[in-house]
């Protein structure tokens, strides 16, 4: 009998604990929350206003914008509005201050987000006494820490009624969905590091001291320096002055480069094509052809205003070297402020901080300690060599602005093997110059190679042994943000072949404009899919993905890739994607209101998004689902997210094929 009340306590404890923690279990997430008001709440007819759109992020997700190339990849945030009724719109929706970013891995462009709060503005002209805008908004969120992305979507209505200015109707309220608390896994950050880009900087700064137009300098700056009377405190301010004046400039960058600037440099083929020309022009000046200089009398002018000496000599005195060194620092700084522009408003600020600190800080411990230019090694063939190095990373970086223009474009002039061919012949020539099997015409007598050039060049010889297979369809993770994508290359060897081969004919729904990764064979329709697997007696690989999911395509290069999670995804599963952020319109007849927050669902995006919820209770992307498609039941076992680990994904796959045979 006790142990009859025992169960009976335990069992009423189990049935409260599952109650309080069912909401922790459920997968549905609501990361970012929107609201909306008008400006000013009352406005009267001929009068404009605007919808001002406020949204509350949760900590640790970020909302991609409104304002950058939807071709690009992420969801753009759209308002749209229904059936207009007593107004006008007044241009296009607009974000107001969001982040930038310019995405070299995943996307190869910039596009814009908000962090913690993002505002969007929508300007209105009211046209009636009786006025009623309507509409929804779509966006997606994503994750820093789980990497999941969530669309977030929902109806809006402001009316010149009091009842329904300014919220959601209590109906419409109770479709939005509760929020949840999200498990940390690896993060996905979204704001690329300032400080990585300070040591870059830096880093290209200590790469111009060794080029030949700043070695000769240094005397000059003791000659300077050993007739002046202020001490270190003069020293001190010829280094700061370095500074700002590369700082300034960055600071000018800065202030014209905008999201939707950034957004221009990034993703226009105007802009990239003329960084592909400015950077051949600077390499092959490296290379020896030419030399950049300013004109004659702009930099004696300059120098001679040096010759007076106190603060107004020390200023000239700095600005003189970054005049005469521009013809070996201009490529490197540019290329700096090249990247940065592409970047946040503070990138190119930080980028000419990083660059002038480097240039600056040797030459502020020369004007101090004259006796240092002593223990420096002579100038010579080396300095040469260093900038021919140079031009080779110059023009090998070109071809990467030619080929974001070209994806964008669809020109087809860069697939991904005549890049690499490109990449090849590049740094194969930059090999033979290493080992002194070719020289340029500012080039000294040959001699025995130095241990560090002799290091440098079997470096670069291993990355264009490493390249070489690429040419026949090896994905070169290491450089999967850097090459054109692989469905660009026209051959891939066998890489391609698997072993499922949905339909009859090879032709699937939606197949003319989605594909799998990795040469994958799958649908893209669940009922498809589910007839095809019960058909040849395979369980069903469920991928809930999206366009602008970071995280799907670094489950698919890092985990899918793998030659033991493909062969099981070729040889044991049939696999069906549901894209759930794709905005393409399915028929009318195909339209239909869901159960789960009362909506239309009209594009193919949003159905199977409402797939995803109201049969999984999980609305973030990515997630993997195994099915037995003889069943309705639930999955054969617990869906999974987003995890980097080879080895569980593979645990993952296994144990569903384990329970399909037991059913």
């Amino acid at each position: 009998m006790e142990n009859i009340e025992l169960m009976k306590y335990k069992l009423l404890i189990l049935s409260l604990f599952l109650f309080v923690l069912s909401p922790v279990l459920a997968q549905k997430l609501v990361p970012a929350k929107w609201s909306w008001t008008l400006e000013p709440a009352k406005p009267s007819v001929g009068q404009e206003a605007e919808i001002v759109f406020q949204v509350k992020i949760e900590k640790g997700w970020y909302l991609y914008s409104s304002d950058f190339d939807k071709d690009l990849g992420p969801v753009v945030t759209t308002v749209t509005i229904k059936n207009p009724v007593g107004f006008e719109l007044v241009g296009g929706l607009k974000a107001i201050n969001p982040h930038s970013k310019f995405d070299k891995e995943i996307w190869n462009g910039t596009y814009t987000y908000f962090t913690e709060k993002g505002e969007f503005r929508q300007k209105i002209k009211i046209t009636a006494e009786n006025w009623k805008v309507e509409g929804v908004y779509d966006s997606q969120a994503c994750s820093n820490e789980s990497g999941l992305c969530v669309p977030v979507k929902g109806p809006f209505v402001i009316a010149s009624s009091a009842a329904a200015s300014d919220v959601l109707t209590d109906e419409a309220k109770k479709k939005i969905p509760e929020s949840v608390d999200v498990a940390s896994a690896s993060a996905v950050v979204p704001t690329e590091s300032l400080w990585q880009f300070f040591w870059i900087a830096m880093g290209a700064g200590l790469l111009a001291l060794l080029t030949p137009c700043v070695y000769p300098l240094i005397p000059m700056t003791v000659s300077f320096f050993t007739k002046q009377k202020g001490g270190k405190g003069l020293a001190f301010l010829y280094g700061s002055f370095i500074v700002l004046i590369y700082v300034f400039f960055g600071t000018l960058l800065a202030f014209f480069a905008g999201a939707s600037f950034a957004n221009f440099l990034s993703t226009h083929w105007i802009p990239n094509i003329l960084f592909f020309v400015i950077f051949i022009f600077f390499g092959i000046s490296f290379l020896g052809a030419f030399e950049i200089v300013l004109p004659s009398g702009m930099v004696n002018s300059v120098d001679a205003k040096s010759d007076k000496g106190g603060i107004i000599g020390v200023f000239f005195m700095a600005f003189t070297l970054v005049l005469v060194s521009f013809s070996c620092t201009g490529p490197l700084a540019g290329s700096i402020l090249i990247a940065a522009s592409q970047g946040a408003f503070v990138k190119p600020i930080i980028g000419m901080l990083g660059f002038s600190l480097a240039f600056a800080i040797p030459f502020t411990l020369f004007a101090i300690f004259p006796g240092f230019m002593q223990k420096l090694p002579k100038s010579g063939n080396w300095m040469n060599e260093v900038k021919v190095v140079l031009g080779f990373l110059e023009i090998a970086l070109a071809f990467k602005f030619l080929s974001v223009a070209d994806q964008v474009y669809h020109w087809h002039l860069l697939d991904r093997e005549i890049f690499l061919a490109i990449w090849i012949a590049i740094f194969g020539a930059l090999t033979l110059y290493l080992f002194g099997k070719i020289s340029l015409p500012h080039d000294g007598p040959s001699g025995k190679l130095s241990i560090p050039r002799t290091l440098f060049a079997t470096a670069m010889l291993a990355f264009v042994v490493y390249l070489i297979p690429g040419m026949f369809g090896a994905p070169l993770k290491g450089l999967s943000g850097w090459l054109p994508p692989m469905s660009s290359q026209d051959f891939k060897g066998n890489s391609g072949e698997v072993s499922i081969k949905p339909g009859s004919t090879g032709v699937v729904k939606y197949g003319d404009f989605l594909e799998l990764p990795l040469g994958l064979t799958g649908f893209f329709d669940y009922q498809e899919a589910k007839a095809y697997a019960v058909q040849v007696g395979k369980p069903l690989f469920i991928d809930f993905t999206g366009h602008g999911c970071v995280n799907c395509r670094k489950m698919e290069e890092y985990v899918w890739s793998d030659p033991n999670v493909l062969k099981r995804l070729q040889e044991e599963y049939v696999i069906v994607a549901l894209y759930c952020d794709d905005k393409t319109e399915l028929p009318a007849d195909q339209w239909y209101i869901s159960k789960i927050d009362g909506q239309e669902k009209k594009t193919l995006g949003d159905q199977n998004l409402d797939f995803q919820i109201s049969r999984f209770n999980s609305n973030a992307q990515p997630h993997y689902v195994l099915l037995d498609p003889r069943k309705e039941g639930a999955p054969l076992v617990t869906p999974v997210a987003f995890d980097a680990n080879v080895d569980h994904f593979v645990a993952f796959l296994d144990k569903g094929v384990r329970q399909y045979k037991m059913n």
